[in-house]
């Protein structure tokens, strides 16, 4: 991006911000327009209140907050470009969103959430340009990733914002968790912040659009993606190891759940794999989500031994392009038992599982936020209190897996000393989600600069070399 491009860029975006608060003051809210009666003398008054300016309320405070921060980072955008090569710049703009993250927490958390995940679809995201360390690269059935850090499923349900999510730097995107029909999940309040302790306490409960309607956006990213891939003039790469995924430069996943009222569960992860897996460059079987009831004991060592069978069955029997199937993982709870562990691992070699991701929220209220007064509030909890459950179980997996199988860790992570942790643990690929909705986008640059440097720290030269190392 040429320095007058990005001035024009950021011309535009300070243009549309005060066309939008233009559009904001000017229109006024129908409960302040003025009705007439049947009498005459309240028509002669409301045929003057018609004819009198109009007396409009002012945008909510914190809407104010917003637009206005918006428009300083335009305005300091515009003066900073002419000034700065493409990498400043970027990093400027990542660093800038610092300023505008805290005003998100103002808002209620689950409004914060449905803003974040619009911004990030509508492009009011910063995109990172410049390349990640070589350190960072891996490979991982038979793909490229660019990073091996991740969005977990729950952020973006619907697949809505999958473009901008990867271009603000990750290294693959979790959509989901997607259910078969629509259902509005839990009711609300349903997302609670433990602000102190970094983290959340959610019982969504499988709010999804439904299978229907993400494939149909799915499908429409996948086909812009091929009809700029046929527009190209840059030759395909010979290389065997496929670069990027079906969504872009970044690998998607997607998550698939059941239906609440669904007696079948198998049937309905299987509607999932027809029609979603020719979308995704790997799917996940959600069996561990604590707000959609007799959903965990689907870890028992017969159901999910049945269950995987039939999902495998299901999308092997489907018609493949030379990269063949989807690879299919599972995500567990952290609320398992040593025996529970056992009968996941046996199942998932015997099986040939692709992978595991360990793991979804816990009920368990972990201290000092059992002390809170939110702790009492059903649901699974998620953010810095449980990364040591979470790693202890990607340990105990590791273990008795003997590290055959890719393992996704997710749980607390926060820093790139985290995600090294995790990798050391035995985590092949890292996700976060608590930690982005507290952190905004700066903290993803920031996290692989972190896991760079404890890489190059304790001379490992890939991020390969590096996991299960604390078991060596």
């Amino acid at each position: 991006m040429s320095s007058s491009a990005a001035a024009l860029a950021w011309r535009r975006t300070l243009r549309d911000a005060l066309l939008r608060g233009s559009a904001w003051r000017g229109a006024a809210p129908a409960r302040y327009a003025s009705t007439a009666s049947a009498s005459g003398a309240a028509a002669e008054a409301a045929a003057a209140a018609a004819a009198a300016p109009k007396k409009v309320p002012p945008p909510p405070r914190k809407g104010r907050l917003l637009t206005g921060a918006m428009i300083a980072l335009a305005i300091g955008g515009g003066a900073y470009v002419s000034t700065a090569d493409e990498g400043k710049f970027c990093g400027w703009l990542f660093k800038s969103t610092e300023l505008v993250n805290p005003l998100f927490a103002l808002l209620d958390a689950e409004f914060a959430h449905s803003l974040a995940v619009k911004a990030a679809a509508h492009g009011f995201v910063p995109r990172e340009k410049r390349p990640d360390p070589p350190v960072l690269g891996l490979e991982v059935w038979g793909r490229k990733f660019a990073n091996p850090i991740g969005l977990a499923a729950g952020f973006d349900k619907n697949a809505e914002a999958v473009e901008g999510l990867l271009g603000m730097g990750f290294g693959f995107v979790e959509v989901g968790s997607v259910t078969p029909l629509p259902q509005e999940g839990n009711p609300k309040p349903r997302i609670f912040r433990l602000k102190e302790h970094g983290a959340v306490i959610n019982r969504c409960g499988f709010n999804s659009e439904g299978i229907v309607v993400v494939a149909k956006r799915l499908g429409a990213q996948h086909g812009k993606r091929k009809m700029e891939e046929t527009s190209s003039s840059t030759p395909p790469s010979t290389s065997d190891i496929k670069q990027g995924g079906k969504a872009g430069p970044g690998i998607l996943g997607v998550n698939l759940g059941k239906n609440k009222t669904s007696e079948d569960a198998a049937a309905d992860y299987v509607q999932g794999v027809h029609t979603l897996s020719q979308y995704a460059d790997y799917l996940v079987i959600n069996i561990s989500s604590p707000n959609t009831p007799g959903l965990r004991k689907l870890q028992g060592r017969k159901q999910l031994k049945d269950l995987v069978k039939k999902v495998q069955a299901a999308r092997d029997e489907m018609q493949w392009a030379e990269d063949g199937p989807p690879p299919l993982l599972v995500k567990i709870a952290p609320d398992l038992s040593k025996q529970d562990l056992e009968d996941i691992a046996a199942v998932a070699l015997a099986l040939r599982l692709d992978g595991l991701i360990i793991s979804n929220t816990t009920v368990s209220r972990p201290p000092p936020a059992d002390k809170d007064p939110l702790a009492q509030k059903t649901g699974g909890l998620s953010g810095k209190l449980l990364f040591d459950l979470s790693t202890n179980i990607l340990r105990e997996m590791y273990m008795l897996t003997r590290g055959k199988i890719p393992l996704i860790g997710c749980g607390g992570v926060s820093s790139g000393e985290d995600a090294y942790k995790k990798i050391r643990s035995g985590a092949t690929l890292v996700q976060l989600y608590t930690a982005l909705a507290y952190g905004g986008p700066a903290l993803i640059p920031r996290i692989k600069a972190e896991l760079a440097e404890c890489l190059e720290r304790d001379g490992f030269k890939s991020v390969q070399e590096a996991v299960g190392a604390d078991f060596r």
